[in-house]
């Protein structure tokens, strides 16, 4: 009998109304998106949640030129409380691994208080692990937002013109796996070197990584952000 435990991590990143990350969610700002992708086993499963809402209030102006989410774009999309039992769901019983904890538990906690009916806390439907937290304990003293980790990890984010929740997600999900010391692997038969799980080229480092190029799946994904994104202007990745 197998008796081996499976470790389910859901790697999680929100796009919020407003960016004063200090005081936003006092100013009253809400969240706008929200991306998740799933690793068991320290494999990237190809599986992801990713979401946009609408808020009850306007995006500030200062928000759209870092995510380009806009009032119009919002507008169509379902409020909290319609994708609030899915995106429970999906993250329950996971350790949630996010770069910088407690700005999106917070948003978090606070769009589940906001539910008409009763519902736990973040830390209470799933663990969580801060990176932002991880990192600071392994390079003291530098910075270590998520731009300079992957250029620390050797992970090319060049074509990261604009902030996405899914986006940021699949970063942050191969910055963590470089951390704690392996590399994704999805069940495919490819294993071409040169791309990680998300499709971004990755520089070779001393110790030589086994690449898998993204599922068809997160192909679709990505090129429906980028017409999003043209929506709301020029696709710079486009050109």
């Amino acid at each position: 009998m197998n008796t081996s435990k499976v470790i389910r991590q859901v790697v999680l990143d929100t796009e919020t109304t407003g960016m004063n990350r200090d005081g936003a969610i006092y100013l009253g700002h809400r969240i706008i998106e929200i991306g998740c992708v799933e690793i068991i086993n320290r494999r990237l499963t190809g599986r992801h949640y990713h979401v946009y809402i609408k808020p009850d209030r306007e995006v500030d102006p200062e928000a759209v030129t870092v995510h380009g989410l806009t009032d119009q774009f919002l507008q169509d999309k379902p409020v909290f409380s319609e994708i609030a039992d899915e995106f429970i769901e999906f993250i329950k019983g996971a350790d949630l691994v996010i770069h910088n904890a407690p700005f999106d538990v917070g948003f978090m906690d606070q769009e589940f208080r906001f539910l008409n009916k009763k519902t736990q806390t973040t830390e209470e439907i799933s663990t969580v692990t801060d990176t932002l937290v991880m990192a600071k304990k392994l390079f003291p003293g530098k910075r270590n937002n998520l731009d300079v980790l992957c250029d620390r990890y050797g992970i090319d984010n060049k074509h990261r013109v604009l902030h996405g929740a899914l986006l940021d997600a699949e970063i942050l999900a191969d910055v963590y796996l470089l951390m704690t010391g392996g590399q994704a692997k999805l069940n495919l038969s490819s294993s071409e070197r040169g791309e990680n799980t998300t499709g971004r080229k990755v520089r070779q480092s001393q110790s030589p990584l086994t690449i898998i190029r993204a599922t068809e799946e997160e192909k679709k994904a990505h090129q429906k952000r980028l017409d999003l994104i043209e929506k709301s202007g020029s696709c710079l990745w486009r050109q």
